[in-house]
This record gives structure tokens, sequence and C-alpha cells, in this order.
């Protein structure tokens, strides 16, 4: 079994390698992205932040061996 380090490394990889190959293919689509985020408040950023994070911790729960 893996240790906390390896599958956080492994899992840092992972949405470095998810991030990249977005901007790689997407690379207009990217940049109206982040300048479409840049008009949005505060509070509803952190709102889809705090649901994704929730949602990633929800995922790994269901996930992990047990």
């Amino acid at each position: 079994m893996p240790s906390w380090l390896s599958v956080l490394v492994i899992a840092i990889g992972g949405g470095m390698l998810i991030e990249g190959a977005l901007y790689a293919l997407f690379p207009s689509g990217m940049k109206k992205a982040m300048s479409d985020m840049q008009t949005q408040p505060d509070h509803v950023l952190r709102v889809v932040g705090l649901c994704v994070a929730g949602l990633g911790v929800a995922i790994v729960y269901l996930f992990i061996p047990k």
C-alpha cells in the first residue's frame, strides 16, 4: 500500500496533468475563463471553491479502499 506522501504526489501530478492538458488543448478558452473569473465577486468564487473541494473530499473518501 502506498504511503500518504506517495498518494499526495500522485494526486498533485494528476491535477497538473489535467490542468496542463486544458491549457494545451484550449488556450483561448482558458484565457476567457480566467478573465471571466476576475469579474466574479469573491463570495461566488469562495462558494464554488468550497463546493469543488467538498466534492473532492467525497470522491477520495468513497474510493479509498477500506
